[in-house]
């Protein structure tokens, strides 16, 4: 078996995922890693942002040629806690799918240029042999299993590997991730009729999400700081209810929603960020680089353009286009630029969301309806001709 690769990218992801399809496309021996069995269902919005649609049309990856049709979203309704709802348009239609069925896609594409996909395996060591190798040790079963490559690409999201060797690493995001711990949840469900638009719940300690899905399915999901769930019992849908009573809107919804079984997850600790970290010893991608607020619904979208931003850089330092501290800084000059002042504006949205004055916003925003639009808008990325480039 071969332990030789161009680029080891170690978390399978939206970010992973669409990093390994990329530089298996450009012709690079891609090794994608993680530590879960995929297809999952994974704790997310599962909420598309119009920006997304142009990304994954250069992935080749068409969410409509496929059997599992995405739903379409066209406005926001905010609730909040004590009475009183927001209504804003989106920028564009938004998409809502699942998950499970978008890794799977950019899994299928990815092999189908090569890549070579390794799941249930733990990254136990990251080595920077020197400017030009690197070594992952990972645990397979009962074996030690020892791979290089000439990158690394960290696409873990807010887990870092357990064990690291370079410290740098197991201590980088002193200072970009914010101290507040909070949980992330998330179920589909039947008996909840949605409307084409994303629906969100504020209530103690966060807030909760609900997107329509495919085939009559919803998805809720929730972020909530960690004192408040920690009298609300250990299941996903326990958690959802407690959070649910103080919020009546959001009890109403959940009344009569039924879980599908086996859509559950839930991840802690979750630490929204400070600012980007675009890089250790190695870049980072996704929510390894940086965990946007979930509100403002840029998730996945970050997602996909951080891979379209470093493959395009680790294509070149792997075509000896650009050495190894010309790649290094490239991508942090480029991260940074591309999604510093958009974190500002999120963690400004999230703090003013979470205020105690927020039930006035329901007035102002009537007073003054501009100012949701504007709200809306700031924390949508920017076009950018990257994957026209190529």
């Amino acid at each position: 078996m071969d332990k030789q690769f161009d680029v080891i990218v170690i978390g399978a992801g939206i970010a992973g995922g669409s990093t390994a399809l990329q530089l298996a496309r450009m012709g690079h021996r891609t090794l994608l890693l993680d530590r879960q069995p995929f297809p999952r269902h994974k704790t997310c919005g599962e909420f598309m942002s119009p920006e997304t649609k142009e990304m994954l049309e250069f992935l080749g990856v068409d969410l409509l040629n496929h059997q599992v049709q995405p739903s379409r979203m066209t406005k926001a309704r905010i609730f909040m806690s004590r009475g009183g709802e927001i209504e804003a348009p989106l920028p564009g239609s938004a998409w809502g799918i699942s998950r499970y069925e978008l890794d799977r896609l950019l899994h299928e594409k990815a092999m189908s240029f090569g890549a070579r996909i390794m799941t249930k395996t733990t990254v136990t060591g990251i080595h920077h042999l020197d400017n030009s190798r690197y070594q992952v040790e990972v645990r397979e079963g009962k074996d030690a299993v020892h791979y290089e490559a000439k990158a690394v690409v960290g696409a873990y999201g807010t887990r870092k590997p357990k064990t690291v060797a370079d410290e740098a690493v197991a201590d980088a995001d002193e200072g970009y991730r914010d101290a507040t711990i909070y949980v992330g949840v998330k179920s589909h469900y039947t008996g909840i009729h949605a409307e084409s638009e994303i629906e969100l719940y504020f209530c103690e300690g966060g807030y909760a999400g609900i997107s329509p899905l495919q085939n009559g399915t919803v998805n809720i999901a929730a972020l909530l700081t960690l004192d408040a769930v920690q009298s609300s019992g250990k299941s996903v849908r326990d958690i959802l209810k407690a959070a649910s009573r103080t919020n009546p809107r959001l009890a109403a919804r959940l009344e009569r929603a039924v879980p599908v079984e086996g859509t559950q997850a839930s991840i802690a600790p979750v630490r929204l960020s400070n600012a980007p970290e675009p890089w250790s010893v190695f870049p980072h991608v996704g929510d390894a680089l940086l965990m946007i607020p979930p509100l403002c619904g840029d998730g996945m979208s970050i997602a996909l353009r951080s891979s379209l931003l470093c493959s395009n850089l680790t294509n070149r330092y792997l075509r000896n286009e650009l050495t190894y501290n010309e790649w290094q800084s490239e991508y942090i000059k480029e991260a940074n630029r591309e999604f510093a002042q958009l974190l500002r504006r999120a963690r400004w949205v999230q703090k003013m969301a979470l205020a105690k004055t927020n039930r006035v916003y329901p007035g102002i925003a009537r007073l003054f309806p501009g100012l949701v639009s504007y709200a809306v808008k700031a924390t949508r990325l920017s076009e950018s001709g990257l994957w026209k480039e190529r």
